[in-house]
């Protein structure tokens, strides 16, 4: 008890320093995501380091926009927290220096606009594009795949990779509705949205069976990818891995197809 060193802190500490409430520390520890280390004999609630450790992952998760539930389902399946947490922290190391990017080309921007200096797209730009993913998409599907990719997506303009992008919002919104309404994934409305998800993956190349069903099942294994789904209500990503597969089982042929474009994964 107490964590390595012993060392305790009561909920009002805790909720002061991780600038969030009691209330809601009491609410966590309700659903099961957070329990104390210890409840005084005053009725306060105490947590030890390993409680602390845990509530920073709550924090981070929530940051990403995932709902309690998910988040319980993750904490859950996770065995270890030190390896979750170097996965985080790679995350947020990426995102400090696309932000980083991002307020340097603002600072440009400003600087010439003052002065009157002619302005260069690439300085504009500069940390506002989907190169976040880039190693996660060369990871997945090599480095041919990132480059082919980004060499599309660069190539649209800034109308087509709007359309692009809101015909996804459409998608995604779509799937959340039909989950609500408890549609079933081999059904038909899940499948006509399931059409759809398949053509816009398909958006620069032909796409196979174990490609869409390899990017159904990510949804769901990684909460960067499964929130634009979650966020329009829980278990939405399960629903849409699900309808994929079938969909992809039953209509695509049974190879991985030229999956380097990654439209499913880069500019999500």
């Amino acid at each position: 008890m107490g964590g390595v060193n012993g060392k305790e802190w009561s909920i009002q500490e805790i909720a002061r320093k991780a600038g969030t409430t009691s209330r809601t520390l009491r609410h966590y520890g309700d659903l099961g995501l957070l329990a104390p280390s210890r409840i005084g004999s005053n009725g306060y609630r105490y947590y030890d380091q390993d409680a602390l450790v845990r509530l920073q992952r709550i924090l981070l998760l929530r940051e990403l926009g995932l709902s309690l539930p998910v988040i319980g389902e993750l904490l859950e399946g996770e065995r270890d927290p030190a390896a979750a947490l170097r996965t985080h922290l790679r995350l947020l190391e990426q995102e400090r220096e696309r932000i980083a990017r991002q307020i340097a080309s603002v600072r440009t921007t400003l600087h010439k606009t003052e002065r009157g200096e002619e302005l260069m797209a690439e300085e504009v730009f500069d940390g506002f594009d989907h190169t976040r993913h880039e190693e996660e998409v060369s990871r997945r599907w090599g480095r041919d795949a990132y480059e082919k990719g980004d060499r599309w997506w660069r190539s649209l303009t800034e109308a087509q990779r709007k359309g692009f992008l809101k015909e996804h919002e459409d998608i995604a919104r779509d799937w959340g509705r039909a989950h609500g309404a408890g549609a079933a994934a081999d059904g038909e409305r899940a499948q006509d949205i399931a059409r759809r998800h398949v053509a816009w993956l398909s958006t620069t190349t032909d796409v196979g069976r174990s490609y869409v069903i390899g990017i159904g099942q990510m949804y769901v294994d990684d909460p960067r990818f499964g929130v634009n789904y979650d966020q329009h209500g829980d278990g939405t990503a399960v629903f849409v891995r699900d309808a994929l597969t079938v969909y992809a089982e039953r209509h695509l042929p049974d190879s991985a197809g030229d999956a380097s474009t990654g439209s499913g994964v880069c500019r999500e």
